[in-house]
């Protein structure tokens, strides 16, 4: 959509209009004013130019009303148990790509339902969204920016310009100086205030400076590389502003040893600041309160210099990162690689990159029916908008991906929780899934039952072909692995077939008892088989994911790059902190909120107490 930015104050031009995706930002055209009638020259800039001016939403469109009808009048029609006996349709909902295996036909769905939203995509110009995200267009419209964390991870001599300035030297000249700086740490020429060397490290952010990070820590910490290179180092997070949790990172850590990674983007977030303060002072306690010490043990990943410097951080060791990579999509910037590379080795870190990489590449080339990042954002706009399924479920079998779930949950329904499309008109579909997983098997013993016999959520099973940590017990049948994966495959098989009346009926049951023990199935699911979980595959598997929530968004309309929806909490909590300090410290009471706020907040003064300060002042 474009419309009308400069022009003489005599013209009204009231209207916008479709121009060619491949123009610039600004471009120059003529119009007749409907004034005079004379020929004018206007600049006009580009609104999210890769979505056209239309009347017809995504949703009035025949291709979406055609899925509905698909829906309601074939898919309703049908169930798992009998789709799944046709090898023909099993064959064609499989994908592979570089090792990495989707097997979708525990889907519900048919050939002729990929057909169609293949479609659907081709409508919604999907294939030209994903190439504006790549070249660097600022498709995050309602901040004005570029969307690119895949330069975060493409190779060295890569070009791509923004602004006129090759983004992908400048991520190298960060990455260069990560690799140069972890490796002096970790090789001992850059130690402690007293001279010990760095050995323990704690990262100290939240949301995506803290969530993907800790993800990939798991995901490495062990597999046989990754392991032999961290030795005997410690990583710790430091996220939640409960002092509980500054307990937990430092305990039985030596400061002389211990450096803080403090990462936020602007160097504002309170939560962090306040860690880090708090880290801050407990380095001066035992290391004494000079500037040398915060230049040894401390460092930050930010774009915000002043703030950094003014915090007591040497600007050398500082890492930046660009307002083009969104929080939640950071972990290939200094965010993760300082961290992962102090604890690891750079060298892992990058292998990490080059996983990711090889992904972006099959996102950005491959057909659309081959593609998996497509297929699999394809499939979540089918569940949620189509057969209104409003959950979604990630089970990773390995224990190495316990945090990965929660990095999914904040990059899902962060990006996509949105009730307006790009053009702020409200959606009249669904979008948006609730998120959540385990790892398998432990899932299976908490939340299993509803997903067998209570509402239908739809589910990602991923299993690999090895163990990270291969184990044999004698006596047993199979390996320890094994009888992992035997659950893989039992799972999405349960869910799709279910158990009929008619079979826990023969199992010689009383009749009474049998509806409880039915299984309705019809349950869907996707598999991914993936090979052993390293480096690489942990950045194959970030990047399928990163990419799926992109492809349900630019399908949904939606702007997936922002997240305005963390902001209005936080300005509250504003009002709250100041009320707090003058009611404990300066005796005022307690107004200008909601008389259930004003209740708690008196109870919570009476059953509290705060710090005794030399001196207090009142909160700005």
């Amino acid at each position: 959509m474009w419309r009308p930015s400069k022009c003489p104050n005599e013209v009204s031009l009231g209207f916008t209009f479709s121009l060619p995706l491949a123009l610039p930002k600004q471009v120059r055209f003529s119009v007749k004013s409907r004034v005079n009638r004379k020929l004018v020259v206007c600049t006009v800039e580009s609104v999210g130019s890769i979505y056209q001016a239309s009347d017809v939403r995504i949703s009035k469109t025949s291709e979406w009303k055609a899925l509905e009808q698909h829906a309601k009048n074939v898919i309703s029609k049908t169930h798992l148990r009998d789709l799944l006996t046709d090898p023909e349709r099993s064959e064609k909902l499989w994908a592979e790509f570089d090792g990495c295996i989707l097997d979708y036909s525990r889907q519900r769905v048919l050939p002729e339902t990929m057909k169609l939203l293949f479609d659907l995509a081709n409508r919604a110009k999907l294939q030209e969204k994903k190439e504006a995200m790549f070249r660097g267009d600022k498709i995050n419209i309602t901040e004005n920016r570029s969307v690119l964390h895949t330069a975060l991870r493409a190779p060295k001599e890569t070009q791509l310009f923004v602004d006129g300035v090759n983004i992908i030297e400048s991520v190298w000249q960060v990455l260069e100086k990560i690799r140069s700086f972890s490796n002096r740490v970790r090789s001992g020429q850059h130690t402690g205030v007293t001279g010990r060397p760095i050995k323990n490290f704690i990262a100290i952010g939240i949301g995506g400076s803290y969530l993907g990070p800790e993800f990939l820590h798991e995901a490495l910490r062990t597999e046989r590389v990754a392991s032999a290179a961290a030795g005997d180092r410690i990583l710790r997070f430091l996220s939640n502003v409960d002092p509980v949790d500054v307990k937990r990172a430092t305990d039985k850590l030596n400061p002389e040893e211990t450096m803080a990674i403090v990462v936020s983007k602007t160097f504002t977030t309170r939560e962090t600041n306040i860690n880090a303060k708090t880290i801050k002072d407990w380095l001066i306690y035992h290391l004494g309160d000079s500037p040398e010490t915060i230049k040894k043990h401390m460092v930050a990943c930010s774009t915000n210099l002043d703030m950094v410097v003014k915090f007591g951080i040497d600007p050398e060791n500082m890492f930046p990162f660009w307002d083009w990579v969104g929080g939640r999509y950071s972990v290939c910037s200094s965010v993760g690689a300082l961290p992962i590379s102090l604890q690891y080795g750079f060298d892992v870190f990058e292998r990490f990159l080059q996983g990711a990489h090889s992904m972006d590449d099959h996102f950005r080339y491959a057909p659309l029916e081959r593609n998996l990042p497509v297929l699999l954002g394809l499939l979540g706009v089918w569940n949620m908008s189509f057969l209104h399924y409003n959950a979604r479920a990630i089970h990773p079998y390995s224990e190495a991906l316990l945090r990965f779930p929660a990095h999914i949950q904040q990059l899902d329904m962060e990006s996509n929780g949105k009730h307006v499309n790009i053009f702020g008109e409200n959606v009249d579909y669904p979008v948006g899934e609730i998120d959540f997983g385990e790892p398998g098997t432990n899932g299976q013993h908490s939340f299993f039952q509803l997903l067998h016999m209570g509402q239908v959520v739809p589910c990602d099973f991923i299993g690999f072909m090895e163990s990270q940590n291969p184990v044999c017990e004698e006596g047993e049948p199979v390996s320890n692995h094994d009888e992992l994966m035997a659950n893989f495959f039992a799972q999405p098989d349960a869910l799709a077939f279910g158990k009929t009346a008619e079979e826990v009926e023969k199992e010689g049951n009383p009749k009474w008892l049998v509806p409880h023990m039915v299984f309705t199935g019809n349950r869907p699911s996707s598999c991914l088989l993936m090979p052993v979980l390293d480096a690489y595959v942990t950045g194959q598997l970030l990047a399928l994911y990163e990419h799926r929530t992109a492809v349900q968004g630019f399908l949904w309309e939606i702007n997936s790059f922002d997240q305005f929806g963390v902001e209005l909490g936080k300005v509250l909590a504003n009002k709250v902190r100041k009320q707090l300090n003058e009611s404990r410290y300066f005796n005022k009471d307690i107004s200008g909120f909601n008389p259930s706020t004003t209740r708690l907040l008196n109870r919570y003064l009476e059953g509290s107490v705060g710090c005794a300060f030399e001196h207090v002042y009142h909160y700005e």
